[in-house]
């Protein structure tokens, strides 16, 4: 466990306090934890599929927990196309993406957008699950189409792109 982290864990539920401030989670009831020291330690009853994955599954709840509470979560989206930007208005993100309205959406408890360049849209939060939601929601308001390439991707995400009706780009 890093300086400045708690553990409490009350039957199934385990509870992280950070410098980040605090997250919660009920676990699997047939999976035990317990703490040790400066660890978390997480035990499986058999070895059997179901409890292996299990075991591994709530492992790695406990360590996003944990980051989430110390360094936090981001994800960053590119906007590519004329005219598509993104501003925030008040809290909300508002995004032109082609439509003939904007579309306004207002960030979950815990969430926080920043747009630090119109074509730029960075999601921040403790809850790496709750992260990466918002970041699907907002990628799924136009995702990126395959012949021009237009939309809103992840950044670094690879669009394969197609050569269209005639054959027009398509490599020889």
């Amino acid at each position: 466990m890093p300086e400045g982290v708690t553990v409490t864990l009350l039957g199934n539920s385990v509870s992280v306090v950070g410098p980040r401030g605090e997250l919660s989670r009920d676990l699997p009831p047939v999976i035990t934890v317990r703490q040790e020291g400066g660890q978390v330690l997480v035990e499986r009853p058999t070895d059997s599929a179901p409890h292996r994955s299990l075991h591994g599954l709530t492992r790695t709840l406990v360590a996003n927990m944990v980051t989430g509470v110390t360094t936090g979560y981001r994800k960053e989206l590119e906007l590519q196309g004329v005219g598509y930007r993104a501003s925030l208005q008040g809290g909300d993100l508002q995004l032109a993406l082609g439509y003939s309205h904007p579309i306004r959406m207002t960030p979950p408890e815990g969430i926080k957008i920043e747009v630090p360049e119109p074509t730029r849209v960075m999601v921040l939060g403790n809850d790496k699950q709750l992260v990466g939601q918002t970041a699907a929601r907002i990628r799924a308001t136009r995702k990126p189409e395959p012949y021009k390439g237009k939309g809103v991707r992840y950044r670094g995400e690879v669009v394969r792109r197609k050569a269209g009706k005639s054959g027009k780009g398509a490599k020889t």
